[in-house]
């Protein structure tokens, strides 16, 4: 299991779902997520930190 540190913004949200774009490096590949997993706090354009399996705003 990889448990390194990924960074991610918020590309869209769609209901009960998230699209998610890695930003280290840069990826045009999206990665759909449960909003049920991520911060309520999150908008379109939020950056997350994904670490040790969970999601935290970071800007």
């Amino acid at each position: 299991m990889d448990l390194s540190t990924k960074f991610y913004v918020v590309s869209s949200i769609d209901g009960d779902y998230a699209h998610l774009r890695r930003i280290d490096p840069e990826t045009e590949d999206e990665k759909l997520v449960a909003r049920a997993l991520l911060p309520p706090e999150i908008m379109e354009g939020s950056k997350l930190k994904y670490e040790m399996l969970q999601y935290e705003v970071v800007g």
